[in-house]
């Protein structure tokens, strides 16, 4: 059984996962992206660069300020980032719509190189660690882990080959995001069968 505070109802009559709250952009964010599978080198680089930035923020600070960090970004083009300057990072850690974290700035940087050396692709990569289907729906919040055994290997792997901010809490937020894992709490309108 859903435990009742793990789900909230929007205006518009629809259960969801208490965390998208009354929030519009939070709400259509849970109603049109988080849980979707996400593919793509470009897609997956970006959100692998804004989970990073999120770390110690709440995900809605980050939302609110995607566009910009879009445009400050290149629209993670991952060659654009990659031939990014010293002067970049410096213009960018001055800028007050991103979040202006030089660690941060350098890691996306230096990730996006990284990714043009892979020899692969950065999609595949992450999809290799999807887990394998058949673990139970959460039926609250609280039965969501913030880690596991395959965020923690997509983690070790990523950081191996030169990733930054790519700790195992933060992968396991971008299987969720991506789509690799759907942790929608049973009662979610968005819950699968």
């Amino acid at each position: 059984m859903t435990d009742s505070r793990s789900l909230v109802v929007g205006a518009d009559g629809r259960s969801r996962c208490a965390w998208a709250g009354s929030d519009p952009e939070y709400q259509r964010y849970h109603d049109e992206e988080w849980g979707t599978p996400l593919l793509g080198d470009r897609p997956v680089f970006e959100k692998i660069s804004l989970e990073g930035f999120q770390a110690g923020l709440s995900w809605i600070t980050i939302l609110r300020r995607r566009p910009a960090f879009r445009a400050a970004f290149a629209e993670f083009d991952i060659d654009r980032v990659a031939a990014m300057t010293e002067a970049d990072v410096d213009r960018l850690v001055l800028d007050a719509t991103i979040i202006r974290h030089r660690g941060k700035i350098n890691a996306v940087i230096g990730n996006a190189r990284v990714t043009q050396q892979l020899g692969e692709s950065l999609s595949d990569l992450v999809w290799s660690f999807q887990p394998a289907p058949g673990r139970p729906r959460p039926t609250q919040l609280g039965d969501i882990p913030a880690v596991t055994t395959e965020s923690s290997a997509l983690s070790a792997e990523l950081r191996r080959r030169g990733y930054r901010f790519v700790g195992p809490t933060t992968m396991y937020a971008l299987m969720q995001s991506a789509g690799l894992v759907d942790d929608h709490v049973a009662g979610c309108w968005r819950a699968a069968g």
